[in-house]
């Protein structure tokens, strides 16, 4: 009885009270017990489930919402299309801002590893198409998400047309079942976490803040920026509402998971229940936030701009503004194409280090410095990606609501309306 009275307790706290309290006492347990290394396996664990989990979610949840809903896509999937794009491109500039601003010089001495490079635009945008015609088997296993939402789509307007009312029915019962399962991980998320912070703190200490800090505070200042001015300001734009209730509480509730996974794809599932949340309509959130996790990389962008322009600086190349310009416009496509897992921006590096002649062997230096950092630079980088995707998604919709009188949730837009 005692057990299931501490259970209880335990399911009835608050997720984000409990979160924080795990993240103290996996940092208290890295510093203190750092050769403990079984307290990773709670973060191993949590991290590998979620992404084992989310493909398969994603993939059930796009057939049940193309196969069983009333609408068909309308304006609100191209608004946030547009949102995702435009956010990244401003990301990229305000990247460049700071780059200028604050020039940061790199140690390049380490060894290169050139084999798995994109050369070129072309190459990442044939990636992305035979991506998307991938075997659907192997797009789940692989969590290849262009693959999923591509077959996804194709199964769920052919289960439309033709299935039974017995077929939907299982479909949709498939569909809570795996969101329950996801709900039962997500609950665990603490103990996750506790595993994640000991292990960073165990192996990582304070040492690369010593030898970097000056370019991770570049990087953290700037994705702080775009989440808590731009990001708000394109918000704002859209729905003639104060944003801020709606940007901190999805901040609030994506974010810090985001962080410790550091992967947009595993985030998924916290996006899909935070949608849930805010009263989306499931059918427009289970294709929007999935996309969202392939295209909608802010942070990417900002990360692979702030290092090329490092390694520009570092190296005394000259820089003009038509190169500076490429170099966002790149980091915005290469973005955009990133695989949605750890460290899935930096090896756009190279690619954004090419209009200034500068080598793929020393831009594969600079990869090997991101990796160096990622503990802080990709955590970062993932909660600006994984949030934004539930963000944009809410504005997509509410200002769908806007046009058709609806009112919006009035926790979130009380009072606060913003003059046209």
């Amino acid at each position: 009885m005692k057990l299931k009275a501490l259970i209880n307790k335990y399911n009835s706290a608050n997720l984000v009270l409990r979160i924080a309290i795990s993240i103290v006492v996996g940092a208290l347990l890295g510093a203190l017990l750092p050769s403990q290394k079984w307290i990773s396996e709670f973060g191993v664990l949590f991290v590998g489930a979620l992404k084992a989990v989310a493909p398969v979610l994603v993939f059930i949840l796009i057939i049940c919402s193309l196969a069983t809903g009333n609408s068909r896509f309308d304006r609100r999937f191209a608004r946030v299309i547009i949102l995702y794009l435009v956010s990244t491109l401003l990301a990229s500039f305000v990247a460049l801002g700071a780059s200028l601003l604050f020039p940061q010089n790199l140690d390049l001495a380490v060894s290169a590893d050139v084999s798995v490079v994109p050369t070129d635009i072309y190459e990442i945008l044939h990636n992305l198409l035979v991506n998307a015609v991938s075997n659907p088997f192997a797009s789940i296993s692989d969590a290849n998400y262009i693959g999923i939402l591509v077959w996804a789509a194709f199964l769920g307007f052919a289960v439309k047309k033709i299935a039974s009312p017995v077929t939907l029915t299982v479909l949709q019962d498939m569909s809570n079942a795996v969101s329950m399962v996801v709900r039962w991980i997500i609950n665990l998320a603490p103990f996750g976490i506790m595993g994640i912070m000991y292990t960073s703190v165990s192996t990582n200490g304070i040492g690369i803040f010593k030898t970097y800090g000056s370019l991770i505070l570049v990087l953290v200042i700037t994705m702080l920026f775009v989440a808590l001015v731009i990001v708000p300001a394109l918000v704002g734009l859209v729905l003639r509402h104060d944003p801020y209730p709606l940007v901190l509480k999805c901040l609030k509730s994506s974010a810090v998971t985001a962080f410790f996974t550091r992967s947009s794809a595993a985030n998924i599932p916290v996006n899909m229940a935070l949608c849930k949340r805010l009263g989306l309509d499931r059918e427009f959130y289970s294709v929007s936030i999935p996309l969202g996790a392939t295209i909608n990389m802010s942070g990417a962008a900002i990360t692979i701009t702030v290092m090329a322009l490092a390694t520009v600086h570092t190296l005394g190349v000259p820089v003009s503004l038509t190169s500076t310009l490429i170099v966002c416009l790149l980091a915005t496509i290469g973005a955009c194409g990133t695989s949605g897992v750890a460290g899935g921006s930096l090896l756009l590096i190279p690619l954004a280090c090419a209009p200034f002649g500068i080598s793929t062997d020393i831009a594969m230096q600079v990869v090997a410095i991101g990796f160096i950092i990622g503990v802080v630079q990709d955590s970062m980088e993932t909660a600006l990606n994984s949030t934004t995707d539930a963000i944009f998604t809410a504005t997509a919709e509410y200002a769908a609501w806007r046009k058709q009188g609806k009112p919006l949730p009035k926790e979130l837009f009380h009072d606060h309306k913003v003059e046209d």
